[in-house]
């Protein structure tokens, strides 16, 4: 797992590489990364973090952008994608004809790399301003209603929400907010 963390928290190098979808088997994710990490590949795996209940608790959970399925880059000269194919934990390349696997365009990894942390978690967008009208999406006052009052940088945003008829200020995580109406 150690190698997991540590390619997650290095910066991919390049996008230049193609970049292919991998299908892995069931409850595989963690085997098949190490694996394709041990050969010399390239993975990305956007993830999310959620707020979830459990045993009557509100616990941060992290969550799969796309379950099932990892992008993988490797150099085509040295590396055979019929490997990729009978690694353990892989189900298979995806692909829609049965001679190469498809190639994700290098603009949707580029893209989706921008919006995630070096590690690969989900950025939030930063859309928000002082002033704005958001409801709270997650956490004990989920649908409530309120303005955005300050934007601090690391990511916790000061709401003034109505509660029992007094303006009480929050701070909460701008991944729990969305914009009302």
């Amino acid at each position: 797992m150690n190698e997991i963390a540590l390619a997650a928290a290095k910066p991919l190098a390049s996008v230049t590489q193609p970049w292919f979808v991998v299908q892995l088997k069931p409850n595989a994710e963690a085997i098949a990364k190490r694996n394709l990490l041990r050969q010399g590949m390239q993975i990305f795996a956007p993830f999310e973090e959620v707020t979830a209940r459990k045993a009557r608790k509100l616990v941060q959970a992290c969550k799969a952008l796309f379950p099932g399925y990892l992008f993988v880059s490797f150099d085509q000269e040295a590396v055979r994608w019929r490997t990729v194919n009978s690694t353990l934990g892989v189900s298979r390349l995806v692909s829609f004809a049965e001679d190469r696997p498809a190639q994700v365009p290098l603009g949707l990894i580029s893209s989706l790399m921008r919006r995630c942390d070096p590690a690969g978690k989900l950025l939030p967008p930063r859309f928000l301003h002082g002033g704005d009208v958001v409801r709270v999406t997650n956490g004990p006052f989920a649908n409530f209603i309120g303005t955005v009052e300050q934007i601090a940088p690391d990511q916790r945003i000061w709401v003034l929400l109505d509660i029992l008829g007094k303006n009480t200020r929050v701070a909460i995580r701008s991944a729990d907010l969305r914009l009302a109406g």
